[in-house]
């Protein structure tokens, strides 16, 4: 699926996604990342959502934010509440969808200027 959403001053928008692959502005990446308005992580270690751990919710923490989407993949499946304690003992939202719709909501929630970040697993 294709995104035309544009938002100058490089703020990272997701331009795409397809099950195994994620486009970031013009870059396309094939591993699961962490994406906020002005920050990318490309080396987060979850390949699949039987492969997140605290620890990787954990790395979130220091982006300091009010929401976190988790893409969990192709179609929407939720961890285990305790991987995601780290978030809710912060009283940091977490909304839980498919990657195609973590993209998208995040699209919105940056150009709103919202504190936002995607953790997106891109496993097909």
């Amino acid at each position: 699926m294709k995104f035309t959403l544009h938002r100058p001053g490089g703020v990272h928008l997701v331009r795409g996604y397809a099950p195994g692959s994620l486009r970031i502005g013009a870059d396309e990446y094939r591993t699961s990342l962490l994406v906020s308005a002005d920050r990318l992580v490309t080396e987060w270690p979850p390949e699949r959502l039987a492969d997140l751990e605290r620890e990787h919710i954990e790395a979130i923490l220091d982006f300091e934010p009010d929401i976190v989407l988790l893409g969990s993949g192709a179609t929407q499946q939720f961890p285990d509440a305790t991987v995601l304690a780290p978030l809710y003992e912060r009283g940091i939202g977490v909304e839980i969808m498919d990657t195609g719709a973590a993209c998208r909501t995040y699209n919105v929630l940056v150009s709103e200027d919202r504190r936002v970040v995607a953790a997106l697993l891109v496993a097909e």
